[in-house]
């Protein structure tokens, strides 16, 4: 058996650096902040679960366990019920476990569970009199401004510095999402695993598991890829894309752009600049959300007399490929593997891809035709081995 256990946070040494310096910057700037608004020498700078707080915030910002309401709520729930127990059991022991058990049980019924939670809740009991003197001033004061200065500089660093996503968002999960030009995509079904798959696990099984049921969808639908690029070999966009692509730029009329898209039967071109980089892609939703039809008009009459060029040095109608296209585009490198496209392409609506070199200038094209084939050639490859 190995003596040194593994590793339980996956970091790089430069994300372990960082979180050290985190988490001294932290406790040293809500030492400073509670100094100044410390009326008293009877309260002390700070308490012990601070230090609790500031590896969890820090260091696993996305789990549960360190979003807002669990941060402020568990540690001012516990300190006030710390304080209770101090005050209303005399045997240190039995008040110690009262404190701790009452709070656990707070935290979960409030769902706010925050392990340093508990160490809050007993610093009251084992802080002998010169705490229990302060009554519940002290969930004020230090426990209330170390609390509301940890969650300000959890923000900052993490949003910040860190660029975290911090607080991790609520996520619907049964929302319709609407792709950039306009479709309406269901939630993913096309994966095997889907998050209400995963949160319906983590039911059944009753089993806490400290990452939220958004981030372990993730890790679930990152290791499908990885298992299917380890299955299929090296097919990159570059082996499949389309190279010869009929492209626009910037200025290009919408007339023009759209005789191009009805003679080469196209449903989307994209928009380049003069170094070939891609700024935009306009599909034929592009053309028609510009168009209103009144009661007495025709959708063909209107619809010519928007892409009709406008003859006058003003106008009030968009008259160049820019100012109709979707931009940002999403778009993928020439040698990344086609795992990357199958959630673009099931999951986010999208029905064809621009790809790029690496710097960034428009190569070729892969449409859901060419996906779909590659995917087809290799599942018959890989029964014919079987």
């Amino acid at each position: 058996m190995s003596l040194i256990p593994v590793d339980p946070v996956n970091l790089s040494l430069k994300g372990k650096l960082l979180s050290v310096v985190s988490c001294f910057s932290a406790i040293l700037t809500i030492a400073w902040i509670s100094q100044q608004f410390n009326l008293s020498p009877a309260y002390p700078m700070l308490i012990a679960s601070m230090g609790a707080s500031a590896v969890i915030v820090f260091i696993i910002p996305n789990s549960p366990l360190a979003q807002p309401w669990p941060l402020v709520g568990g540690q001012l729930v516990s300190t006030f019920i710390g304080v209770l127990c101090a005050q209303l059991v005399s045997d240190t022991a039995f008040a110690s476990a009262y404190a701790v058990a009452v709070s656990v049980l707070a935290m979960l019924l409030l769902r706010c569970l925050h392990p340093p939670g508990a160490a809050a809740a007993l610093a009251p009991v084992l802080g002998g009199h010169p705490i229990t003197t302060l009554g519940y001033g002290f969930v004020l004061m230090p426990v209330g401004i170390n609390v509301v200065a940890m969650l300000i500089i959890a923000l900052v660093i993490n949003c910040w510095l860190l660029r975290h996503e911090y607080p991790v968002g609520i996520r619907k999960p049964f929302s319709r999402k609407v792709s950039e030009h306009g479709f309406i995509v269901e939630p993913s079904r096309h994966i095997g695993v889907s998050e209400q798959d995963v949160e319906q696990a983590l039911q059944n099984g009753d089993t806490f598991v400290d990452v939220s049921s958004g981030d372990l969808t993730k890790l679930l639908m990152e290791v499908q890829k990885n298992s299917f690029k380890r299955r299929s070999g090296t097919i990159t966009c570059a082996d499949i894309m389309v190279r010869d692509v009929i492209k626009v730029e910037y200025g290009t009329d919408v007339e023009a752009a759209w005789k191009i898209m009805q003679g080469e039967r196209l449903k989307a071109l994209p928009v380049i600049d003069k170094s070939r980089r891609v700024i935009g892609i306009i599909t034929w939703h592009d053309f028609f959300k510009f168009i209103n039809v009144g009661a007495n008009e025709s959708f063909p009459e209107k619809f010519r007399a928007f892409i009709r060029r406008t003859p006058d040095i003003s106008t009030n109608k968009p008259e160049s490929v820019g100012h109709i296209m979707a931009s940002p585009v999403t778009m993928l490198s020439e040698n990344i593997h086609i795992a990357e496209l199958i959630p673009l392409m099931s999951d986010m609506g999208h029905r064809q891809v621009p790809i790029v070199n690496n710097e960034n200038r428009l190569v070729g094209m892969v449409y859901q035709a060419n996906l779909i084939a590659a995917l087809y050639n290799e599942s018959q490859a890989m029964a014919y081995t079987d």
